[in-house]
């Protein structure tokens, strides 16, 4: 339970979460469903994280929502019910910054323009900084320097997307994250239709066009030379041949936005879902003259009635939040009673298997266990394996370390890269990297495809406090899916650790001892008692974990060696004065053995 003074503190529930799209396993939900129904899998998960495929939605692999109806090629209410029957809960996700450019707010906006009644739903980047900033020549407002520094950049450049209107006129929208822009070829009788152009001026105007395209340039300062008098018609005709998408930042001060988010709870709700992730929550306050990221006390604000929304429709909420440990604001999330993403807990594991050191990870433990941190922990995930999060951080004129020293991360970060990462980076307004984010990878891959290390990691995450996550391609041992990333397009990095496996993957890999390894290491935590119970760290040499869990009903052990690789895991009931052996997992290449009172596949 979380040590926090607030009252409204959420428990989460109890089990091992499997994590995956809709489409990961097979080609539907329905095929995932299956495979939970399967013997191999019996007692294993008791909640699963559907990622927002789930939903209507068109670029970033779901994570820029049109509407929050079922996506019905991926999803039917018959899956849904399938899972309840099993007594596997759900999480799904709320997207809270942004909609897609094609949700039906943001096209009513730009059919009906000033008269929309969306018209304050998302973020007119102009209105928001017109009196703090400057107009260019192009119309478009610059930020004063004070406030572009403050800025939280995803991307290079400004996060703006320009939209056309149907008469022709162009605003900027805020757009913190992905967007992709397209034009339908240009041809020069695209513009034989202005008043006063006649064929070869249509064709000089359609090379400069094509050419400015070509090279990504802004279009409002393209040169028509003597030709410029046009520039205006020409740029509505452009207007007209763009095709974009983009994640439209969403402007919370409006009450249209807060009726938004109530209506999309209760649909959870009905949908089943009992925890919901408030997907890039931080981002969502903005003030001129503050950080676009986690500012204060307005993203507070904004939890608190986000909560009160959760609570009439008997939800859980956790935000999604990645910072660096030094800012200190894991602590201030829990601290406000919300369960948290343990987003350290895989570059420590990383950093402990490599290095065959225990120091780092067993002070988050503890941590963890002294603050009273309700978590959910994971090793990989839809996105990257998080490296920013480590590091320490100056905060208030004091540098407050990070778990990991800077020269650590590093060297764990090029371990990674060396094995076939790839790295997703920040940037400043001026569009230069300012910082790395994450690596993308496979956990199996980042681990450098190391059975033993794969089986030691899950067995710590089997043991560490907070909610397991699994994510499925970590769990049948996916490795790094080069050629996904690179014809992945915009956010391409992120599909090495996204590959769908087949029906046919998955029974060949149901026979590998690996993945049998981790299966009855997951059921043994999800089934057990003794996870329940009380943690305790025991001492042990700095390459050791010696780690215990005790309830009344049973206790379970876990010995690793962290230089070998090996371990051990012992159980007992509550009566039992001497555990048995149930898993025995050598660091040599004979692989484990399971007790035979266990319910492990190999004996």
């Amino acid at each position: 339970m979380s040590k926090h003074p607030d009252n409204d503190a959420q428990t989460l529930p109890q089990g091992v979460m499997l994590n995956a799209y809709p489409d990961s396993i097979g080609k539907r939900l329905a095929d995932t469903v299956e495979l939970l129904k399967r013997p191999e899998l019996k007692d294993a998960f008791s909640l699963f994280y559907i990622l927002p495929t789930f939903f209507n939605s068109d670029l970033d692999r779901g994570f820029s929502i049109i509407d929050y109806d079922i996506n019905d090629e991926l999803v039917a209410p018959e899956d849904l019910e399938a899972l309840n029957t099993l007594n596997i809960g759900f999480k799904l996700d709320l997207v809270l910054n942004h909609l897609s450019v094609r949700s039906p707010q943001f096209q009513d906006l730009l059919l009906r323009g000033d008269d929309s009644p969306y018209k304050d739903f998302f973020l007119d980047w102009n209105a928001f900084w017109l009196e703090h900033g400057t107009m260019d020549p192009n119309g478009n407002v610059i930020p004063d320097e004070k406030h572009l520094q403050k800025l939280f950049m995803r991307k290079p450049d400004l996060p703006i997307l320009k939209v056309c209107f149907p008469d022709g006129s162009r605003r900027l929208y805020w757009n913190t994250f992905y967007q992709e822009v397209t034009f339908v070829e240009i041809a020069p009788h695209d513009f034989v239709g202005i008043e006063g152009i006649h064929l070869d001026q249509a064709k000089t105007i359609a090379s400069a066009v094509k050419e400015a395209i070509h090279a990504q340039a802004d279009l409002e300062e393209l040169d028509l030379v003597e030709l410029s008098h046009y520039k205006e018609e020409v740029l509505k005709v452009v207007c007209r041949k763009r095709e974009y998408l983009g994640q439209m930042d969403l402007n919370a001060r409006s009450e249209l936005v807060w009726a938004f988010y109530d209506d999309t709870l209760k649909k959870l709700r009905d949908y089943g879902a009992k925890i919901i992730r408030l997907d890039a929550f931080a981002y969502l306050h903005k003030e001129p003259g503050e950080a676009n990221f986690f500012n204060r006390p307005g993203t507070w604000n904004y939890l608190e009635r986000l909560r009160r929304l959760a609570q009439k429709y008997d939800l859980i909420i956790f935000p999604e939040v990645h910072a660096e440990y030094g800012s200190g604001l894991h602590e201030e999330v829990s601290a406000k009673g919300y369960p948290i993403y343990d987003f350290f807990f895989p570059g420590l594991v990383i950093d402990a298997l490599d290095r065959g050191a225990n120091e780092a990870l067993l002070r988050w433990i503890d941590e963890i266990k002294t603050k009273g941190l309700q978590t959910i922990n994971m090793l990989g995930c839809h996105d990257g394996i998080p490296v920013l999060d480590l590091r320490g951080k100056q905060v208030d004129g004091t540098y407050s370390p990070g778990l990991l020293e800077d020269q650590q991360i590093e060297a764990a970060m090029e371990r990674i890269i060396s094995r076939g990462g790839r790295v997703k980076n920040l940037f400043g307004h001026d569009g230069k990297q300012i910082s790395y984010y994450q690596v993308n990878a496979t956990f199996f891959s980042a681990l450098g495809e190391n059975e033993h290390k794969m089986r030691l990691a899950r067995a710590i995450q089997m043991f560490m406090p907070g909610i397991p996550q699994v994510w499925y391609l970590d769990l049948f041992t996916g490795k790094n899916d080069y050629e996904a990333a690179d014809n992945g397009g915009i956010a391409g990095h992120k599909e090495i650790n996204r590959t769908t496996l087949s029906l046919e993957d998955i029974d060949a890999r149901l026979q590998l001892p690996i993945v049998q390894d981790q299966i009855e290491l997951i059921r043994l935590r999800n089934r057990s008692p003794a996870f329940k119970g009380e943690l305790t760290i025991l001492d042990s040499e700095p390459h050791m974990l010696h780690i215990t869990w005790r309830h009344p009903k049973a206790t379970a052990t876990l010995k690793a060696n962290l230089r070998r690789h090996s371990f051990s895991i012992a159980e007992s009931d509550g009566g039992s004065e001497e555990a048995r052996v149930t898993i025995e997992a050598p660091g040599n290449g004979s692989g484990p053995t399971y007790d035979s009172a266990s319910n492990g596949a190999r004996a």
